[in-house]
């Protein structure tokens, strides 16, 4: 009871009240999703995750759960509207953002948490409730853990809190949320690789995959089946081998028993269709052209110096090292995070 995965769980069982304004948050993020969404929604990726969840339909006894672009009608499984809608969201890097020790976009929780609500038809109070564990649960594990330094993709944070949430939302027992989160973990760490170099569709897959992992991962634990543990602090765990080693120690700051999931007010939806950190150059730009037209000609350009943070440099900046980010031809994933 003194892993984190256990901690997690037990904030997810804890049948604390949402608060309005972090009611209020969540339907803002639930709209926010879905516009986005739509505004990808032919792009090839969501066609093709879309075709391929449309060839699971549910059993003949069970609702199933709805994707975007699909009349209403039509429902899959839950896992997979899971993928293709969390690749419809994903898709434009437009959907909500949150920066701490690790970089998140929490919105990633909301279609399998969704998904899984509407199969079960579940009520718009545990819907409510699922979600703002979903946010919680990732925005302190990004508050207090580093991926990226390791070279880890963020959606190591996804896994979990997404099983997390599904777990309040079901209202499950926390020997059985503990279960699903350590296999949530387990089965959706990587390399950072999909965000590096010539950027490919797997960004916008990544975190479906994890949305996807987490509904699995649910499913399994209620019918008894178990997870690696201590997933995080085992001795051939997380930590040891992908984290800073055996001997490190991590604070994540998880609400106490009875205390308010309020993460979600932490997070910040985006105006401009590319990486959170690009936002303030966008609109730089934007009105360094208002104000200089003549700019617009590179003739008149002699060179351009941003100065800007440590994190923003070697993200989406030179110290990336992606010569890739320099090439107005290299794909629209790669450009939106230069």
């Amino acid at each position: 009871e003194e892993q984190l995965a256990w901690k997690i769980a037990e904030v997810a069982a804890d049948p604390v009240e949402v608060s309005p304004e972090v009611t209020d948050m969540v339907i803002n993020r639930v709209l926010d999703n879905a516009s986005v969404a739509m505004a990808s929604i032919n792009r090839a990726p969501i066609v093709s995750a879309r075709d391929q969840a449309l060839r699971h339909r549910p059993a003949s006894d069970a609702r199933g759960a709805q994707l975007f672009g699909v009349d209403s009608a039509t429902a899959v499984s839950p896992e997979w509207a899971a993928w293709a809608n969390g690749v419809a969201v994903r898709e434009l890097d437009f959907h909500d953002t949150f920066l701490a020790a690790e970089y998140s976009h929490p919105g990633d929780n909301i279609p399998p948490i969704l998904a899984v609500a509407q199969h079960t038809g579940a009520d718009g109070a545990s819907l409510v409730r699922g979600l703002a564990t979903g946010y919680e649960i990732q925005v302190d594990l990004t508050k207090a853990i580093c991926l990226h330094a390791h070279k880890i993709d963020h959606v190591a944070h996804l896994g979990p809190s997404a099983a997390a949430g599904i777990g309040t939302l079901l209202g499950l027992d926390p020997a059985v949320i503990y279960q699903a989160i350590g296999q949530a973990l387990h089965t959706t760490t990587a390399t950072r690789q999909s965000r590096k170099g010539e950027i490919s569709t797997w960004k916008s897959h990544a975190p479906a995959f994890a949305g996807k992992m987490a509904v699995e991962a649910v499913d399994r634990a209620m019918r008894g089946q178990t997870s690696p543990m201590p997933i995080w602090e085992g001795e051939d765990g997380v930590i040891a081998w992908l984290l800073d080693g055996k001997d490190a120690s991590y604070e994540v700051p998880l609400p106490e028993p009875g205390e308010a999931k309020r993460a979600i007010l932490d997070t910040y939806t985006k105006e401009h269709s590319a990486e959170y950190q690009a936002q303030a150059w966008i609109d730089l730009a934007r009105r360094l052209h208002s104000e200089h037209p003549e700019i617009a000609n590179p003739d008149n350009v002699a060179s351009i110096v941003l100065h800007t943070s440590h994190h923003t440099h070697f993200v989406i900046g030179s110290g990336a090292n992606d010569p890739q980010k320099y090439d107005p031809k290299a794909s629209r994933e790669t450009l939106d995070h230069s």
